[in-house]
């Protein structure tokens, strides 16, 4: 027995060893961790149990039969992070260059199959130069394998990938089709095709950073949500997003309770709009000052920057945040900030998360270049959303709301459970200006009238108690009281249900 068990041991640390010393020293050069460091980071001390430590590959051209190595190029298993289960996948860039083989992505399908069963989340941290050019078709298989869990898994355990490394080719649609994508700066990068391909193809001349790294990603694409300095950091910002969520669709978020009274009131936000309608403020300022402890995760900061997304807490519970943000492009709704809130939405509703609108829009982004890209069925996947939507929603309308943008931004009309206003609110077709030329067209060359009846909409319209009279807003709150009052109405919607119709699934305008 003793010779077995010594004999399993040399295994264990033949797997353990990845791709050998040299190439782990190389991996550190690059300053990037290995697999089982990154492991080690993200779960709690001695919680990880690993599968299939000593599954090698089946290839046998190309010289592969002599060149195995245990494991295959993925670590895969189970832990917890802060005390709660999550199944993960590592892929070890010291082995074949995390190339994905049959057997990679059989211990890959394996995790996710389990963590469907048990329902809990699925974290893939990804660092692999893509298919095993050796095994051709039985390594797309593996791929296509990947990719049918991940669409059904979408919407019944959260996925979340860390890019840690190149992810290019096939490799980069599973995390695509995962609920969130984080990236670390100057070490790694996704595309579909890399730079040479782009050359011989296009005459292009780009970086792999330019073409797909982490800036690109966060700031021109929106395919990545964040980025961080290094793995350390990227490590240590996941384990703290995973507190957010639910560990599967029919589970409610976890509470964490703070210090942070419900009740607090906040009479520096009385002075948070200024006075001209025209001029801007952060909305993030009213974010932090209405969740508890200041603390806000915003997700996609440095994407689509006219609308702010993200998780916070109130009194405790989990909720995603929703806000036009007046101090980029006004606030006005385009074709990337649709998308970008859709999605959020889209993920909160799948997920038993309540969501808090902050409005303050004029409306959608006019322009030809919008038109031409599609405002419409774009801007129609975030009013999908809401209108969708069956979770707990709560509606503040800081400033302006007009047009069909009022409509978009979770109104009353798409099932808003509980619409506030503040007093200076202006809910409207349009802006008193745009609305009295059209109105009045007769008076355009007289001035005093058109400022006289600018002046008599204002009063009429311009103010929340119009929509007040019709129920569309139920109440008009002062804003240091705006904390309190959402904190009591999502207290008030905890055990909401509402069910859609049945149906296989709806038309989303994509």
């Amino acid at each position: 027995m003793h010779d077995i068990i010594e004999e399993l041991e040399k295994k264990r640390a033949a797997a353990r060893l990845g791709g050998g010393t040299k190439r782990i020293d190389a991996q550190h050069a690059k300053g990037k961790l290995t697999a089982r460091e990154r492991l080690e980071l993200l779960l709690d001390e001695g919680s990880f149990e690993e599968w299939d430590m000593f599954v090698e590959h089946r290839c046998a051209d190309f010289g592969m039969a002599d060149n195995k190595i245990p494991g295959d190029g993925v670590v895969t298993g189970y832990g917890m992070i802060n005390g709660r289960l999550v199944f993960v996948f590592s892929q070890d860039f010291t082995v074949f260059g995390g190339a994905l083989s049959e057997a990679h992505a059989e211990k890959i399908c394996k995790v996710m199959d389990q963590a469907m069963k048990v329902g809990a989340p699925v974290i893939g941290l990804n660092d692999s130069g893509g298919a095993r050019i050796q095994e051709g078709v039985a390594s797309l298989g593996g791929y296509a394998d990947v990719f049918q869990r991940n669409v059904m898994a979408s919407g019944v355990v959260p996925q979340i990938s860390l890019i840690m490394g190149p992810c290019a080719g096939g490799a980069v649609y599973s995390p695509a089709m995962t609920d969130f994508i984080f990236m670390v700066k100057d070490s790694s990068y996704m595309f579909v095709t890399g730079p040479e391909v782009v050359k011989t193809v296009t005459h292009e001349e780009v970086t792999a950073e330019e073409l797909g790294g982490a800036s690109a990603h966060t700031t021109k694409s929106g395919v990545a949500d964040l980025a961080f300095e290094n793995d350390v950091e990227a490590i240590a910002m996941l384990r703290r997003f995973f507190n957010y969520l639910p560990l599967n669709n029919k589970e409610k978020p976890p509470v964490r309770m703070s210090g942070d009274a419900a009740e607090r009131i906040d009479h520096s936000l009385d002075t948070l709009v200024p006075d001209n309608p025209n001029k801007p403020y952060d909305i993030k300022e009213l974010i932090y000052k209405v969740v508890d402890d200041g603390d806000f995760f915003e997700i996609q900061r440095e994407h689509a920057k006219n609308i702010v997304i993200g998780f916070a807490r109130l009194d405790g519970q989990s909720v995603g945040i929703v806000a036009n943000n007046p101090m980029v492009l006004a606030g006005c709704l385009d074709i990337k900030s649709s998308i970008k809130a859709a999605r959020f939405v889209r993920f909160c509703d799948a997920f038993n998360i309540p969501v808090v609108t902050f409005v303050d829009v004029p409306g959608f982004m006019p322009g030809t270049a919008q038109e031409y890209g599609g405002i419409i069925k774009h801007g129609a996947k975030l009013l999908y959303a809401y209108a969708e939507c069956t979770v707990p929603k709560v509606t503040v309308i800081t400033r302006k709301a007009y047009g069909g943008a009022y409509d978009v931004m979770s109104s009353k009309h798409l099932r808003g459970d509980v619409n506030f206003a503040w007093p200076n609110a202006e809910i409207a077709v349009m802006g008193a200006k745009g609305a009295v030329e059209i109105i009045f067209r007769e008076d355009k060359g007289d001035p005093a009238k058109l400022a006289a009846r600018e002046a008599e909409y204002k009063a009429r319209f311009a103010n929340p108690f119009v929509a007040g009279s019709r129920g569309f807003i139920d109440d008009v709150i002062q804003p240091h009281e705006t904390r309190k009052r959402i904190c009591r109405s999502l207290a008030m919607l905890r055990d909401k249900k509402l069910d859609n119709p049945w149906r296989k699934h709806g038309n989303i305008p994509l």
